[in-house]
């Protein structure tokens, strides 16, 4: 049958166009079946009812570069003993939860490591950050741990030797830990390439004097959000870290549903609800930017069951037994383990300076005035060592230099281009605010109450009394209005 030239082009035109387009529906048809059922079935997951009553287990999930090291070092050490702390906190789960009777697990796992827990006996604790500012320090702590691999004369002996190097007492390094054990390699790659290219042209000649863009030392930033690295672990990641959809998520569906909304924006809203879902069912949700605010309330929401658990325990275990566990408590000055994830004998010592900060007069009750107290003095101090670290990393890839003043003079277009790919982070993180703004107004109200109880505790020195007390105004088992 004959067909008029331009007519037979326009149907195979129309007909190349249907073929191109079905497997396009298919797949976001297939992706959107994936991403409902496994959302569907995270939001009908019966809620453990006494969700603000701390239970045997305390998991704090840290979202890294949200500021979680210095509540580990600072409160949780302050309050746990090392006996109570699970084995290999910042590794992966590496312990049987119904066997091992510890009371404190701290790591970058996301959340489905509630899978491996037994949930209706943990408690969940966190803290968001403005997903801007934490993909800024998410790049700067990239290349600030890379930077100090430069010592070495080329990568080779330096991935070698990054190998070999292990954290004294069984620490765990950066390069073992999520997301440092992808970001770190990657950014320590891209340093020694940049650095061989500036030695094969004989020059160090850097154009910029912007540190987000000197592309002679360091990749810059609108480089490093576009790389499909930063775009399967970096953006989003606080999202998918509660939801428990993280490229280490113990979860069998959720690479696949993780991609799938990489893909297809519109689907993330299912990913947003369930971690909106998870916030609502923790104990404590707290903010970067909101620091005096965060710590407090932790104090009070969070401190004080721990210390008021620890004060019923120990007037059952009397003095003796009471006694020995304080020798090998964290609020001594035991050695820690390296959580400060850094691979140097120095970065250790410098960490175990910070963290040995204790209340003074060990023997002493710890009540939540003092814990603010020790919480106060110790974050001061390992916030300079932290200072003293990055300074001296960042020189060598000097002039490269990061600071907040530094950041404001980034492009709009690269901070509405962060914006974009963290849309799920944003809308999480005024999730979490108002949240906050809830906890907060009831952590306030239960301030007064608690200073109320501790003086006449510390005056009248019965446990019995202060447990009468504290039960009558729910601050052991409270629970938000």
């Amino acid at each position: 049958m004959w067909m008029d030239p331009t007519m037979r082009l326009t149907m195979i035109l129309m007909l190349l166009g249907l073929a191109s387009a079905s497997p396009m529906k298919n797949d976001f048809s297939h992706c959107e079946k994936i991403v409902k059922k496994w959302a569907f079935a995270s939001l009908e997951e019966e809620a453990t009812k006494g969700k603000h009553t701390l239970r045997d287990l305390l998991f704090f999930l840290h979202v890294p570069r949200t500021g979680g090291r210095t509540y580990f070092h600072c409160f949780l050490r302050k309050l746990y003993h090392n006996s109570q702390e699970c084995p290999r906190s910042y590794d992966k789960l590496r312990f049987d939860p119904s066997k091992q009777k510890c009371k404190l697990l701290v790591t970058h796992d996301d959340y489905s490591m509630m899978s491996k827990l037994p949930k209706e006996k943990t408690s969940v604790v966190t803290i968001l950050r403005n997903p801007v500012d934490r993909v800024f320090s998410t790049y700067e702590f990239s290349v600030e741990v890379a930077a100090r691999f430069l010592v070495h004369p080329n990568l080779t002996s330096a991935t070698r030797m990054a190998g070999r190097l292990r954290p004294r007492n069984g620490g765990v390094s950066t390069l073992d830990i999520w997301p440092w054990k992808y970001l770190v390699p990657w950014m320590r790659e891209d340093l020694f390439a940049r650095r061989d290219t500036r030695k094969f042209r004989g020059s160090n000649h850097v154009k910029s004097k912007d540190p987000y863009n000197m592309e002679e030392i360091v990749m810059p930033l609108h480089e490093y959000i576009m790389d499909p690295v930063a775009y399967d672990i970096v953006h989003n990641g606080a999202t998918f870290q509660v939801a428990g959809l993280t490229n280490n998520s113990y979860y069998v569906e959720s690479h696949e549903v993780r991609h799938c909304v990489q893909k297809y924006k519109i689907l993330g809203e299912h990913v947003l609800q369930v971690a909106k879902k998870r916030l609502d069912e923790m104990l404590y949700v707290g903010l970067t930017e909101d620091h005096r605010e965060s710590a407090t309330m932790f104090a009070n929401v969070v401190g004080a069951q721990v210390i008021s658990q620890a004060l019923a325990l120990n007037s059952s275990e009397e003095t003796a037994a009471d006694s020995k566990s304080e020798q090998s408590s964290s609020i001594s000055d035991s050695e820690p383990e390296n959580d400060d994830h850094q691979v140097s004998d120095s970065d250790q010592k410098a960490s175990e300076i910070a963290s040995t900060e204790n209340l003074e007069g060990k023997k002493e009750r710890m009540t939540v005035k003092k814990l603010m107290t020790t919480y106060e003095d110790c974050i001061s101090s390992l916030r300079k060592t932290q200072a003293r670290r990055r300074t001296s990393s960042l020189k060598r890839i000097a002039p490269a230099n990061f600071s907040k003043e530094d950041r404001l003079h980034v492009s709009e277009v690269v901070i509405e281009q962060i914006r974009s790919l963290n849309n799920l982070d944003l809308e999480l993180y005024k999730y979490a605010q108002d949240i906050f703004a809830t906890q907060h107004k009831y952590s306030m109200q239960k301030l007064a109450s608690t200073e109320v109880l501790e003086d006449l505790f510390n005056n009248s020195g019965g446990i019995t009394l202060w447990k009468a007390v504290s039960s009558v105004m729910g601050i052991v088992g409270s629970k938000v209005a």
